[in-house]
């Protein structure tokens, strides 16, 4: 098959995944997936620095909303050199739970930005294996949200996923270690030290 035959291939296989998905499963799904959508949304990662700082934890929640601004800001350019178009602009059978969104579709920003921020903050709270694998799977259903409510395709969400991987080790290996201190190796994995 042909470069173009895969890609088309491809594009016409994430257009079938967006419309099972979109196709919604109720009135209680729609009600869930439009409430925990905006919990990717940049100001949501804000809002959480402000709750951590008020607790203590100032160094360790503005070096997380740092990769996490670093992730919306590459998600901006990689939105304007892609320019794909949302599904609710191309796919004639659509639901669209929330108001459309600025900006085009690739990457999704929102479980980017969330993916960032956690990875970051729970490595510098030194949270515990099962509450880092949590936080992935709540990235994962505000990903999945972004498609159940129209503004995303699933390859939208995956390439936006694997940005915000990238963005927070990266974050973590050169940023973290001069904003929060270098990671023990002995002792709980995470732990962060003064």
């Amino acid at each position: 098959m042909s470069k173009g035959g895969w890609l088309a291939a491809a594009d016409a296989l994430d257009r079938s995944l967006y419309r099972v998905v979109n196709r919604g499963l109720g009135p209680r799904a729609d009600a869930f997936f439009t409430g925990v959508t905006e919990l990717g949304s940049i100001w949501a990662s804000v809002g959480a620095t402000l709750a951590l700082s008020a607790r203590g934890r100032r160094r360790e929640a503005l070096d997380a909303l740092g990769a996490a601004l670093a992730m919306w800001a590459l998600g901006q350019v990689a939105k304007k050199a892609v320019l794909r178009p949302r599904p609710y602009q191309s796919v004639p059978e659509h639901r669209l739970l929330i108001q459309k969104p600025r900006g085009t579709s690739w990457p999704s920003s929102h479980p980017a930005v969330l993916l960032t921020y956690l990875t970051v903050v729970t490595r510098n709270l030194g949270a515990p294996a099962t509450v880092r694998r949590a936080t992935r799977a709540l990235a994962w259903t505000v990903g999945l949200s972004r498609v159940y409510v129209g503004v995303h395709y699933p390859a939208d969400v995956a390439g936006g996923m694997l940005m915000g991987k990238g963005v927070a080790a990266l974050w973590q290996s050169v940023v973290s270690p001069r904003t929060v201190g270098s990671v023990r190796s002995a002792g709980a994995p995470g732990t962060v030290t003064p």
